[in-house]
């Protein structure tokens, strides 16, 4: 549960802003989109490879 506390004089924007940052980055929604459907290990060990190369892909071109 998260929680966050609201500081004397502090506006509520700020406060709803602190709270959606500690909501992201729980990744509690990511989470819970992960879980709607079941994936196979293999197919999530593929698309981490394939993210994985991906990523490595445009770190060799940052290089050159």
């Amino acid at each position: 549960m998260l929680i966050v506390k609201v500081k004397d004089g502090e506006k509520i924007e700020r406060a709803l802003k602190r709270l959606k940052r500690k909501y992201r980055d729980t990744k509690t929604l990511q989470k819970l989109r992960d879980n709607k459907h079941f994936t196979k290990p293999s197919v999530e060990k593929r698309r981490q490879l394939q993210k994985a190369s991906y990523i490595q892909h445009l770190r060799d071109q940052e290089d050159i």
